[in-house]
């Protein structure tokens, strides 16, 4: 199969990018047969393992009667990767390599990978032997059976990345703040392992930011437009190789990321409660200063309730930009 190489990573030009590797891809003669199930597996540094983990997918969706490819895109890795894969390419028939040249990271990889995929169910997940990836095509039944159904999410029973101790706690105010904001229950906000279906997730590829937060990204974004998202409980095994999770840095984003995500759908979940808030406060301790003192309005009592005014604007113009927003 021909290697498909990706030069640029910006979300400028990242349509570019997709249109011009599906061409390349899809000029690959394959027998014509269209994959029902593309699975994209971001691929950096993962020469010692990747292997295991494409044959791993490959065996459990060859026990199945699913047509599947295989998009294992390398994210300008600096090891042997790449060579790795363009041996499994030829091994195996449903493998196809893309190569990028610049390092985009997994939210890149997941979006254009999904952008490229032929197959009407999307998976994504991990090169890292973390995830067990044999259960896969129980993932794509689920959907093939319910039509209701958007996104089937496996929900980790344990936690076994780095940082145990600060990433268990951190995960859980995370998880909370969501599912305030969305009033849903999400018993695994950032798991790798999902599939969807692609025509339900292609409007939603646009706003993955280039992170490991793309997952939440995918999910809030489901959740919030009335997408059914449903959880199975998987294990979840001590990752192969160095992991690549920088704790405050990827905290800070992923928390970030839930609240860009609800303001993006539902501003006045994330705005009016703080503006109703300082209009509340500020009217209890105008009524107190008036009461105190007759003739004389704090600055600060001032300044709480324009606050609170002012925020409680932006929340209402907000929602209105969202509600004008064609689909």
């Amino acid at each position: 199969m021909a290697l498909v190489g990706v030069d640029s990573l910006t979300d400028l030009d990242a349509d570019d990018v997709v249109v011009a590797a599906v061409e390349a891809v899809g000029a690959k003669p394959d027998g014509g047969v269209i994959p029902h199930v593309s699975v994209v597996l971001p691929c950096y540094n993962e020469e010692a393992h990747v292997l295991l983990e494409i044959q791993r997918i490959c065996a459990a969706l060859d026990a199945t009667e699913y047509p599947y490819e295989v998009l294992a895109i390398d994210d300008a890795s600096t090891d042997g990767t790449l060579e790795v894969l363009r041996k499994a390419e030829i091994d195996f028939p449903s493998v196809k390599v893309v190569a990028f040249h610049r390092n985009g990271g997994a939210g890149t990889v997941r979006r254009i990978g999904s952008g490229m995929a032929r197959g009407d169910i999307v998976v994504w997940t991990d090169a890292d032997m973390s995830y067990p990836n044999e259960r896969i095509p129980e993932l794509v039944e689920m959907l093939d059976f319910d039509a209701g159904i958007d996104q089937v999410v496996g929900a980790r029973k344990a936690e076994m990345g780095s940082h145990r101790l600060l990433r268990i706690p951190a995960k859980w105010v995370i998880r909370k703040i969501a599912e305030k904001l969305t009033n849903q229950k999400i018993p695994d906000l950032n798991s790798g392992l999902r599939a969807m279906r692609r025509e339900v997730a292609l409007p939603y590829l646009r706003l993955l930011p280039p992170g490991f937060s793309c997952v939440t990204t995918i999910t809030l974004a489901f959740m919030s437009n009335q997408k059914t998202v449903v959880y199975v409980p998987i294990d979840y095994a001590k990752r192969a190789g160095k992991s690549k999770f920088k704790f405050v840095k990827d905290a800070y984003r992923y928390i970030l990321q839930v609240l860009r995500m609800v303001m993006y759908f539902n501003p006045l979940k994330v705005l009016m409660p703080p503006a109703l808030w300082l209009v509340g406060i500020g009217a209890v301790k105008a009524i107190f200063d008036l009461v105190v003192h007759p003739f004389r309005f704090a600055q600060n009592t001032a300044l709480l309730l324009l606050s609170g005014l002012i925020i409680a604007s932006m929340a209402l113009l907000a929602d209105l930009i969202v509600r004008s927003r064609p689909e």
